[in-house]
């Protein structure tokens, strides 16, 4: 039964609780930076070190870190981690750097980060906040992939920099701007909403820790 649980807590950030297209967070770097597969990997691949990172300090510090002031702990700890991720994306892949510009360093206040912060690591174990953070990592990064993926092909004609669709036909490079990105979101967003719909798989939005489980 423990285990069954555990593995809930990793695959609940996938479909059932996705941080884009359930929770709805972190939308501005997703539009922002889906314009290409690769940036869609880079920027998931970071925001899950962080996410996990951070929930395992925020974790095992939940009985230590006073009520009043957890809002600026947690965002110190965050900051944290985002500093070290992108000190290493900068020595060892530029590129990827220079692509997702200000959207990195921008992972601080991401809307993802700190809701898991405040709806779960605040109560829950070390370990189960960890998965947690694979989970919504994981869910994070699959909707980023799903969505650059779509505006790629239709907008570049391409995949993770590979041409798959002959040059004869013509580009929607519609896709790569703005409008896209909203347009590619819409689409995800109603397919969840749908599978919602025939799983009958309403969700609990409320998140805060107001009321902390001792473990």
């Amino acid at each position: 039964m423990a285990e069954k649980s555990k593995m809930s807590i990793v695959t609940n950030g996938l479909i059932k609780e996705n941080p884009v297209l359930r929770l709805v967070l972190g939308t501005c770097p997703t539009l922002a930076v889906t314009t290409a597969v690769s940036n869609a990997l880079g920027m998931g691949a970071a925001a899950t070190v962080v996410l996990i990172c951070s929930n395992i300090v925020i974790s095992a510090l939940r009985k230590v870190i006073p009520d009043k002031v957890h809002l600026p702990c947690y965002i110190t700890i965050i900051a944290t981690f985002v500093t070290l991720v992108q000190m290493v994306v900068k020595a060892f892949l530029p590129a990827l750097d220079t692509a997702l510009g200000v959207y990195l360093p921008l992972i601080v206040v991401n809307c993802i980060i700190l809701g898991r912060a405040e709806m779960f690591a605040c109560k829950n174990t070390v370990v189960d906040s960890a998965l947690d953070g694979v989970g919504m990592g994981i869910g994070f990064t699959l909707a980023l992939v799903g969505m650059s993926s779509m505006r790629e092909i239709i907008g570049n004609g391409s995949w993770l920099g590979i041409t798959i669709v002959p040059e004869s036909i013509d580009r929607f490079t519609l896709m790569t701007s703005a409008p896209g990105g909203f347009f590619s979101f819409g689409v995800l967003m109603a397919l969840v909403v749908w599978y919602e719909t025939k799983t009958n798989n309403k969700i609990d939005r409320k998140i805060g820790c107001a009321k902390k489980e001792e473990n």
